[in-house]
């Protein structure tokens, strides 16, 4: 999600809330701590040299159990965040606290926001020898389709 898409569903929404992806809410307690601009140069195993940015949300919660970030209150946020991250809308990264902080992808369902899991993945597969994914196939199914496709006696095929 961009930022763009979050402002414009901040404005037509009542409450916000956050899922995780096991579908566990975020405590209604939580609070965005921070809002930041993330740029990431690096190479890849290939030798490419890249450059990723994002805006980064911070939720995190505390005893502070009255608390509920209202949308508008969110929008003035990210208001006040445009010093730090310009007018580019950059696509957004959330993290949350579990065993370690948590990266997510933001997604939206209808009616929360949803975290999104990010994977980890090889940028330059065709330079550093990983092989392309092979098609699975489920070896059951493999003996009944060799059956429909092979000739038997009276099967018409010859």
């Amino acid at each position: 999600m961009k930022l763009s898409e979050i402002k414009n569903l901040l404005t037509k929404i009542n409450k916000v809330n956050f899922i995780l992806p096991n579908g566990t809410l975020v405590p209604e307690h939580f609070h965005v701590t921070e809002v930041g601009l993330i740029t990431k140069d690096f190479i890849d195993c290939g030798g490419t040299v890249r450059h990723e940015k994002v805006a980064n949300f911070q939720l995190w919660e505390a005893n502070d159990f009255d608390h509920r970030l209202a949308p508008q209150k969110l929008l003035s946020i990210l208001a006040l965040s445009e010093k730090v991250l310009g007018n580019e809308d950059l696509e957004i990264e959330v993290e949350y606290q579990s065993n370690t902080i948590g990266k997510y992808g933001l997604d939206f369902n209808g009616e929360n926001f949803v975290l999104t899991a990010k994977q980890t993945n090889c940028l330059a597969s065709d330079s550093c020898g990983i092989p392309k994914e092979k098609l699975r196939v489920n070896l059951a199914e493999l003996g009944t389709q060799q059956a429909a496709s092979c000739c038997t006696p009276g099967g018409g095929c010859c």
